[in-house]
């Protein structure tokens, strides 16, 4: 009999731990439990012999938790497996996003014209232009030391209207159809320019032919895999010599709304944006290939715009149709420059000095810093 006893004391012990591992698992899950319950009444565990030794009744208070706020669930389009039903969400995301940006727009603009003179200045957005990291070489109009240099450098001459421009054009050996027409085009835009044709000879016996001639340029129009990809521009007798990266060509026939054929007008010439003292003198070499006393009869523009470092060239003829406005229509050739290298000097590829070369490692590590 007592070892009875004793068996079912030891179960009833062993039910007893199991009920008290229940109730620490109800509290943790709901923070009450089976102890603790709305209105309800906590009883004490049994004893040895299995009879309730005691009850107490405990009133307790309901216990309330906090509301959290039920949020959508978040997921990415990449997440979604059909192809057409996750563009269609991405379409749908962004005409959401371009109707909240003009309705922003909108309401900007009431409120400015609810303030009228009281509205605040727009915003400048910023840029890589406005963000630019100031150079020490800046040109200033007005220092007396960049106006000395002007009046002595080797294209005074042609500012002070004492030289006229002469420009031979040729290519490398064995020119391709797109880079004779590109040079041909080329020589219906410089006034007095000339094409030429290599024939084998070396830029090193071509230049004092050109001297003796009276060029006052050469130009020499690489190519590679039959597009043009450089520009050699030099200027006689005694350089300057610059090396250029061609882009982006576009011929007169590949352009779409082009204009007639440029007549022989002497064109204007624009300058952009050529602000530090090598970018004054890049500019000032191309103003030199073109003469200053511009035919205003022709309506014709020649525009060097520099961006970042890469110089754009455009040709158009333009009408006035009335007093504010005019019209432009672009004739061609079209292409962009990148310089790599400034030589004084003629060229010459062994022994040249050179002023300025391309250093890539120095030009990428900052995306706001410019040469020109």
């Amino acid at each position: 009999m007592g070892g009875e006893r004793e068996i079912e004391g030891g179960m009833e012990k062993e039910k007893e731990r199991q009920r008290e591992t229940e109730r620490d698992r109800e509290r943790e899950r709901g923070g009450g439990g089976g102890g603790q319950r709305e209105g309800g009444r906590r009883e004490t565990p049994q004893g040895e012999n299995g009879n309730v030794s005691d009850v107490e009744v405990v009133e307790t208070k309901p216990v309330l938790t906090p509301l959290e706020p039920m949020l959508p669930p978040t997921f990415s389009l990449s997440e979604i497996k059909n192809k057409q039903r996750r563009h269609q969400m991405f379409m749908k995301l962004k005409q959401d996003k371009r109707k909240q940006k003009m309705q922003v727009k909108k309401t900007r603009k009431k409120e400015r014209e609810a303030l009228g003179d009281k509205a605040p200045p727009k915003e400048v957005p910023k840029t890589i232009e406005n963000q630019r990291v100031y150079d020490e070489t800046t040109v200033d109009p007005d220092d007396e030391e960049v106006a000395f240099d002007e009046g002595t450098d080797e294209f005074s001459s042609y500012f002070n209207k004492l030289t006229n421009p002469k420009v031979l054009i040729t290519t490398s050996d064995r020119p391709r159809g797109r880079t004779v027409r590109f040079c041909e085009q080329l020589a219906t835009v410089i006034p007095d320019a000339h094409v030429y044709y290599r024939r084998g000879l070396a830029l090193k016996r071509v230049i004092p032919q050109c001297v003796s001639r009276g060029f006052t340029y050469l130009m020499v129009i690489n190519e590679d895999r039959k597009m043009p990809n450089g520009l050699v521009l030099c200027h006689l007798p005694d350089g300057p010599t610059a090396h250029f990266k061609v882009s982006s060509v576009r011929l007169r026939k590949e352009m779409k709304r082009r204009g007639k054929e440029p007549t022989e007008h002497t064109p204007e010439v624009i300058l952009n944006n050529f602000s530090t003292r090598l970018g004054h003198g890049i500019g000032r070499m191309f103003a030199a290939l073109f003469p200053h006393d511009p035919q205003f009869v022709g309506r014709q523009v020649a525009t060097f715009h520099n961006q970042r470092d890469f110089v754009f060239f455009r040709f158009h003829r333009y009408i006035f149709k009335n007093e504010k406005r005019a019209g432009i229509q672009e004739l061609g050739p079209r292409f962009t420059l990148k310089l790599r290298s400034l030589q004084k000097g003629t060229f010459d590829s062994k022994f040249g000095e050179y002023e300025w070369v391309l250093k890539r490692h120095e030009v990428d590590a900052c995306r706001r810093k410019f040469v020109l």
